[in-house]
């Protein structure tokens, strides 16, 4: 009992050691739930509407809640007319076991009052073999896009595809707005010469543990560098990666050998990888068959992060236009359960390169920060440190608070201190065990 409460605490801080999970697991006679997608803290309930005709109001800087069965829901937006760039996307969450097909999907359109589609507005994403979490993501461009450039009411229409045959109950929907600031002057508005293609130089140093998360709210961050995690048939663990302008991201991911219970069998999609950018849009991905001995993914080195990359009609080019988090989600297929033992996780190790020295961004009318894009000093001491988004936030109101107590002074600041710590003390208390 001692080593499965060891490894839990190792997985909560990030700290895996390669062995120890497993070990943990071993004796254990049937698999423990997966764990589920973290919904963003501080999300806003939402009621999309199958028309525009009572569609509710969303707002930049705003994450909503929101569930969604077959077919489409609209949401309204009121946007400016300075030249600022609209996203929004959307994460639909299949229950575990919920049957999909290759046609089952998401999709996210911006349209006019009108009924006129944004041009290159709509994003698409339909599933593997998995009912995993599914991300889309749609844009109105304000400078670029003449029809969609006017200040006024648009829509966000998000529509769940699905196949007679496949799951029809409602699913959660999570749905996030963002604004980037339109481009100052001497910002660049023609589209890259070329795409840049390359296999990436992926490390091969020792493995550092660090437990992946379970959405884009609570992914873990990685820098360069080879680092180890586990998973078990039907898991995503979900990484986040600070790519700043001008940085390449170059990225792979094995699984291990498995406790096998049937040989010579084998999973197609038992090892899936995909890359989304700051605003949830799919830049590249790719899949493979496990057969429990060995599987590995390469995904090659993404351009450049540059502005001009969204004028480009490259479709894995286009999605690397802003600096900022980008997401990795690694998926093993629940197949792969017919021929393991479930309860026992798999070794994964991911290889990460990132490459290029950070440049100096584009000339924005605003700090793009507000909308979550670009890359500052938090993120990277995030990226070293292993944080979460709710862990690195947690840190940054410690280290506000020391400096409180530094500008108190030594007497001061000693009675904030321990009233502090009494607060965090009954915080922990009221959260319970389960806040590991």
């Amino acid at each position: 009992m001692g080593r499965v409460r060891t490894s839990v605490w190792a997985v909560a801080l990030g700290t895996v050691v390669a062995g120890v999970p497993v070990a943990a697991y071993a004796g254990e006679s049937a698999p423990r739930p997966l764990p589920a997608y973290r919904p963003a803290d501080g999300a806003v309930p939402v009621e999309g509407k199958p028309s525009s005709a009572d569609a509710p109001l969303v707002e930049a800087g705003k994450t909503y809640e929101d569930t969604i069965g077959p077919g489409p829901r609209f949401y309204r937006l009121v946007l400016a007319g300075d030249g600022s760039n609209a996203y929004v996307s959307a994460v639909v969450r299949p229950p575990a076991g919920a049957k999909v097909s290759g046609s089952d999907g998401v999709e996210v359109e911006l349209i006019t009052t009108a009924g006129k589609s944004c041009d290159n507005s709509t994003g698409r994403a339909t599933f593997g073999y998995d009912p995993v979490p599914l991300a889309a993501a749609g844009v109105r461009w304000g400078t670029e896009d003449e029809l969609c450039a006017a200040s006024g009411v648009y829509y966000a229409k998000v529509t769940r595809t699905s196949a007679k045959d496949s799951d029809q109950s409602p699913w959660p929907l999570e749905l996030k707005v963002q604004r980037e600031p339109g481009r100052g002057a001497g910002a660049p508005t023609t589209a890259p010469s070329g795409r840049p293609t390359e296999a990436p130089s992926l490390p091969g140093t020792e493995a550092v543990g660090r437990a992946g998360g379970t959405g884009f709210n609570d992914a873990r961050a990685l820098g360069a560098g080879v680092w180890r995690d586990e998973l078990r048939p039907g898991q995503t663990r979900w990484y986040r990666v600070p790519l700043d302008w001008g940085q390449r991201l170059g990225l792979g991911a094995e699984l291990s050998a498995a406790s096998v219970t049937k040989k010579y069998s084998s999973a197609s999609g038992g090892l899936a990888v995909t890359l989304y950018n700051p605003y949830r849009a799919a830049v590249a991905g790719k899949d493979v068959s496990y057969d429990g001995v060995q599987a590995g993914v390469t995904l090659e080195k993404t351009p450049p992060v540059d502005y001009v990359n969204r004028f480009s009609g490259d479709r894995e080019t286009r999605p690397v236009g802003v600096a900022g988090w980008y997401y990795i989600a690694v998926t093993m297929g629940g197949k792969v359960a017919d021929f393991t033992e479930d309860a026992v996780p798999v070794p994964l190790t991911l290889r990460l390169e990132v490459a290029g020295t950070p440049a100096k961004g584009p000339a924005y009318k605003e700090d793009p920060a507000a909308g979550g894009f670009g890359v500052g000093a938090d993120d990277r001491a995030a990226a070293k440190e292993g944080l979460t988004a709710p862990e690195a936030a947690e840190a940054a109101g410690t280290r506000s608070v020391m400096r409180v107590v530094a500008s108190a002074g030594f007497g001061g600041g000693t009675l904030l201190l321990a009233v502090l710590g009494g607060w965090v003390l009954l915080g922990r208390r009221g959260r319970g065990a389960t806040s590991a």
